[in-house]
């Protein structure tokens, strides 16, 4: 603990970094009222939402009453859903560029056999869009030869010649159409989603593109404004892909000097992370430095939470170790699971155990059970995330062992 801290939390800033999401902030915030409330319910405790009360990004206010203690947390999304947008060219031919880029570099690069090898659920997952899209293009195949054929019979021989290419055309017309109608569905079957999240860091083998760089050093200057700012912690959220967004931009914060001795606490939770699908790039050389940084940094205390019922996440996978760049002395992180299977209550788990895009926000939602992982008292309750889990061993499922073939961090 540096200088001047508290382990009591009276009031709190968060920072929350969405993964690669198109979608509006707003949902977040709606998703933490209907749960935050089902939460407060099952787990005896009070928590309220009121509009922000400060400027900036857009947020929320929380007012929670949990363990006979009134906290108030102001909660702010960094948003970056204009660069997913952006990188989003969802055209049919497009996403399927995107699909032989993404599958030649991770190929071509090793680093499937090596994801593969550590966890096959994310792997799977991300697979999933290359194989459905596939499956498109070929039903879309079967479609054009199938008009071909039956105006070919149609018409019969001594027509066909001549009628074939409108036939020819029709086909192909046909096939598009068909290729359209999953396109336009796409809300059910997130194969042109996905395959537009794995391409983003594909397309440069691991590195930020400039317009990320730019957006993250914004998040970076949001983050050392609220250090400033009387409040007993300081608390960055990264779920899904903004786990590895927010390891760089704290690495920068507290390379750079920014992160003040008598400031408040600061604490990283990492939820879902994916961040060996960067990692195991060969041009991720800042995740790697950046990973190998601030594992064992003392400015802040840093709580992996993953779970092996989430298909889309590394689960237990210590992200500093499993990236090869684990350095002496490490720190960070704690590797803790949520351990759907146990704090789902058997119906829930039932019901959610196959709509993996779902369980990927669990952590963000209410658990019927909760163990000593419970998302909305981190954010409303009176103890810093460091003091929350002072006591905690890492999961015994952690896994802990190099896997990744490119372990430079310079380039």
């Amino acid at each position: 603990m540096r200088p001047n801290q508290t382990n009591v939390v009276t009031k709190r800033k968060v920072f929350y970094i969405p993964g690669y999401d198109p979608i509006h902030p707003r949902r977040y915030r709606e998703l933490f009222r209907k749960e935050s409330k089902a939460q407060a319910e099952i787990s005896g405790y009070a928590m309220a939402l009121a509009p922000k009360t400060t400027e900036g990004p857009y947020g929320w206010h929380v007012v929670g009453n949990v363990e006979g203690q009134t906290v108030h947390s102001d909660v702010e999304v960094l948003v970056w859903s204009d660069i997913v947008r952006d990188s989003m060219d969802n055209s049919i031919p497009a996403t399927y560029a995107a699909l032989v880029r993404t599958a030649w570099t991770y190929i071509s690069s090793g680093a499937l056999r090596r994801l593969m090898w550590l966890r096959k659920g994310p792997v799977i997952a991300a697979l999933y869009p290359v194989l459905f899209l596939i499956l498109q293009a070929l039903l879309a195949i079967w479609v054009f030869s199938v008009v071909l054929r039956l105006g070919v019979w149609l018409t019969g021989p001594l027509l066909g010649s001549f009628a074939g290419p409108l036939f020819g055309i029709a086909g192909l017309a046909a096939g598009w159409a068909l290729l359209s109608w999953f396109k336009k569905r796409d809300n059910k079957f997130f194969a042109y989603y996905l395959m537009h999240d794995y391409s983003y860091s594909a397309r440069t083998k691991g590195a930020n593109p400039p317009e990320l760089e730019a957006r993250m050093a914004e998040f970076a200057a949001q983050i050392a404004q609220g250090l400033q700012e009387p409040v007993d912690e300081v608390l960055v959220v990264g779920h899904s892909s903004g786990a590895h967004l927010a390891v760089s931009i704290l690495s920068d914060l507290i390379r750079d000097g920014r992160v003040p001795q008598n400031g408040p606490a600061l604490s990283f939770l990492s939820l879902g992370q994916v961040v060996p699908m960067v990692s195991f790039l060969p041009q991720a050389h800042r995740l790697r430095a950046d990973l190998n940084f601030l594992s064992t940094r003392d400015e802040l205390a840093w709580i992996d939470v993953t779970a092996p019922g989430d298909g889309c996440a590394f689960a237990l996978c210590d992200p500093v170790a499993v990236s090869g760049v684990a350095p002496e002395g490490q720190q960070w992180p704690l590797v803790i699971s949520a351990a759907f299977t146990q704090t789902l209550s058997p119906e829930r788990w039932k019901a959610l155990r196959w709509r993996f895009f779902r369980l990927h926000f669990q952590y963000l939602c209410a658990f019927d059970n909760p163990a000593d992982y419970d998302y909305f008292q981190i954010i409303g309750g009176p103890r810093t995330l460091g003091e929350r889990y002072a006591e905690r061993a890492p999961s015994k499922s952690r896994i802990d062992i190099a896997a990744s073939k490119y372990t430079s961090l310079a380039a």
